[in-house]
Order: C-alpha cells, then sequence, then structure tokens
C-alpha cells in the first residue's frame, strides 16, 4: 500500500476534524473522563475550527493518505506556546498525529520532515513543539531533530490539566 502526503484545503476540514478527533482519541482518550474528552474533542476539532486554520495564509496542514483514506496528519504555523522566548516569526509544529495501525512506518518522519522545510521555506528559523510530559516516544522523536526541553505548561483537557513540555530547536546556522 502507497501512503500519499498532500496538502490539506479548506475541503478537507471535515475529514481532518474526524482524523483528528479518533488520534487524539486513539493516543490519549483513556486519560480522561468522558464528558472531558467530548468537551475538548467538540471545541478543539470543531470543522469550522479545522476550516478557519486551512485557510489561513500562515498555517499549513498536510494529510498522510492511504488509498485516499485520511490516516495521519501534521499542522505548523506561527508559535502559540506560552514561553517568554517565544519571538515574531518563530514557527510551531501544531499537531502530528498517525492512527496506530500505520505507526512503524516511518510515516511520522515523513509527516515531520514535510512540516519541517515548509516551516524553515524562507530560511532557518527557531522551532517549537508542545508534547505531553509523559510521551517518552515524541519526546526521543522531536530530540532526534534537534528540539530541547525549555519549559512547560498546563495543557486543560476539561477538568484535566496535562503537564505538557516545552520544546525549542534553534535556527541551523
Amino acid at each position: 500500500m502507497s501512503l500519499a502526503i498532500r496538502r490539506a484545503t479548506v475541503d478537507d476540514a471535515g475529514t481532518l476534524s474526524a482524523l483528528a478527533r479518533a488520534t487524539f482519541v486513539e493516543t490519549f482518550g483513556h486519560l480522561y473522563p468522558p464528558e472531558d474528552l467530548q468537551a475538548f474533542l467538540d471545541d478543539a476539532y470543531d470543522v469550522g475550527k479545522q476550516a478557519t486554520i486551512l485557510a489561513h495564509p500562515d498555517y499549513a496542514v498536510w494529510l498522510l493518505e492511504a488509498d485516499e483514506r485520511a490516516v495521519g496528519h501534521c499542522a505548523a504555523g506561527p508559535c502559540g506556546l506560552p514561553h517568554a522566548d517565544v519571538e515574531p516569526g518563530d514557527g510551531e509544529l501544531k499537531r502530528l498525529y498517525v492512527l496506530r495501525e500505520f505507526h512503524n512506518g516511518g510515516h511520522g518522519t515523513r509527516l515531520m520532515d514535510t512540516a519541517m522545510a515548509w516551516l524553515q521555506k524562507d530560511g532557518p528559523r527557531r522551532l517549537w513543539v508542545g508534547v505531553w510530559s509523559e510521551n517518552l516516544g515524541a519526546q526521543r522523536f522531536y530530540a532526534r531533530y534537534g528540539f530541547e526541553k525549555v519549559g512547560t505548561y498546563g495543557f486543560p483537557v476539561g477538568r484535566v490539566v496535562d503537564l505538557e513540555f516545552i520544546l525549542r530547536r534553534e535556527p541551523a546556522r
């Protein structure tokens, strides 16, 4: 099976919403009370919000597709993480998820490479990513790209507030 990556468009808002919900639930759903999880999903992955992101020129989202079925996604844009060193022009990897059945095929790396190229299309710049403090696999993955922990923040999912690590990568020189 050949998996392709393509840049998502506004027409993909419904697909992106459904995929973002599915991958978040598959990855983290067991951590939250059902009502908190549902409220988070309904807000964060609302189709209208996805359409707004997809229409915005400063953001980009890519879909990983297996036979035209969306099985992973990645999003990037201006940094919105709560860290004192964030400057205008800094970029952020916003999301990177692949459905579990497609793990360990190098697809996350392909999505990450796509996002990194886009984030630096105008030249090297400081990049950021937030990652759950207990997601050790993701932390190792980002470390391979030169990201280092520089802070923490609380990520609310309903009444639950997760400890997130803020990772930063300085511009390549």
